[in-house]
C-alpha cells in the first residue's frame, strides 16, 4: 500500500508596506520645493479663450452677433458673470464691441490705436532704445516709401499735400508732432499693406515723445522736415519709387541728427 506524501509548503517572502520601503530607500529631501502649486485658469479666463479661439479661427467673422449673455451661460453651463468677464477681456483687446444702444455684442477687429497701445506698451517694458526705434525705421520706412510710390492714388497725394501745409502753418509742437506722425502713417495706407500700416503705428507711438522734444530744442528741425516732406511727395507723384526711397532715408537720418543737436542721448530709453 503505498503512501502519498504531503507536499512540503515554501515559505512566501513577506512583503514590507510603503513605508517600510521607502525607509529602506531613502532620499534627501530638498531644502526647498522644486515646483509650484499648479494654479486652475479662473472660468471666465477659458470662456474668453473659447470664444477668441472663434474668432481667430473666422468661425465668427467681423459684424456677427454673439449670442446673449444668458445663451452664452447656457452653453458654457458657466454663471452669467462669468460670461460677462470674459466679454469684457475680450472687448478690451478689441475683438468684440457694443455698437451704441445694443444689448448683444458685435465681433470686431482691433483698430490700429488698440494694436499700437499694446506694441507700445511692450516696447517700453523692454526699455527699447531709440537707437532700436531708428533702426527699425531705417529698414521699414525707405521701402514703404518706394511702395507708395507705385500705389498711391491722387486722393492720397491730396491728403499728403494737406498734412504737409498743416504741419508746415503751425507753430505748438503737440499738433506738429501728431501730424510728422499722421504723414509716416499716410505711407503705410498709400502701400496698402495691413501689416505695414499696424508696424508704422506702433513705432510712430513710440517715437512722438521723444520727437516733442526734438522739435522743440532744434531751431531748423521744421524747415528740414518741411523739405523731406516736399520731395517725398513730389516722389509719390512721378511714381518714382527710388527717389522716395533716397529721400525717405535722408529724412530718417536727419532725425538722428536732430536727436544729437537736441542732447537726447541715442541710447535714451523710449518713453510711454
Amino acid at each position: 500500500m503505498s503512501t502519498r506524501t504531503k507536499p512540503v509548503s515554501r515559505a512566501k517572502p513577506r512583503r514590507g508596506n510603503a513605508a517600510t520601503a521607502v525607509q529602506a530607500d531613502a532620499v534627501v529631501p530638498l531644502a526647498t520645493n522644486l515646483f509650484e502649486p499648479v494654479e486652475r485658469e479662473p472660468a471666465y479666463f477659458r470662456v474668453s479663450a473659447a470664444i477668441e479661439a472663434k474668432i481667430l479661427g473666422r468661425v465668427l467673422k467681423g459684424g456677427d452677433l454673439l449670442p446673449p449673455e444668458l445663451d452664452l451661460a447656457q452653453q458654457f453651463r458657466v454663471h452669467r458673470s462669468t460670461v460677462r468677464e470674459a466679454l469684457r477681456q475680450l472687448e478690451n483687446s478689441g475683438l468684440i464691441t457694443r455698437p451704441p444702444g445694443a444689448k448683444r455684442m458685435v465681433v470686431s477687429r482691433p483698430h490700429a490705436d488698440k494694436v499700437a497701445s499694446g506694441m507700445r506698451q511692450a516696447l517700453v517694458l523692454h526699455e527699447v532704445t531709440f537707437v532700436d526705434v531708428w533702426e527699425a525705421m531705417m529698414i521699414i520706412e525707405p521701402e514703404v516709401a518706394a511702395l507708395a510710390a507705385t500705389r498711391r492714388t491722387q486722393a492720397d497725394i491730396e491728403a499728403f499735400v494737406r498734412v504737409s501745409q498743416a504741419f508746415a502753418s503751425t507753430s505748438q509742437s503737440e499738433p506738429a508732432v501728431d501730424l510728422v506722425v499722421d504723414f509716416f502713417e499716410l505711407l503705410g495706407v498709400c502701400a496698402r499693406n495691413h501689416v505695414l500700416v499696424l508696424a508704422k503705428h506702433s513705432l510712430a507711438q513710440v517715437l512722438a515723445p521723444s520727437l516733442a522734444q526734438m522739435v522743440d530744442r532744434v531751431p531748423q528741425a521744421r524747415s528740414r522736415i518741411i523739405a523731406a516732406q516736399q520731395k517725398i511727395i513730389s516722389a509719390l507723384q512721378n511714381r518714382d519709387a527710388d527717389e522716395a526711397r533716397k529721400w525717405m532715408s535722408k529724412h530718417v537720418r536727419d532725425f538722428r541728427r536732430g536727436y544729437e543737436v537736441a542732447g537726447i542721448p541715442p541710447g535714451a530709453v523710449v518713453s510711454a
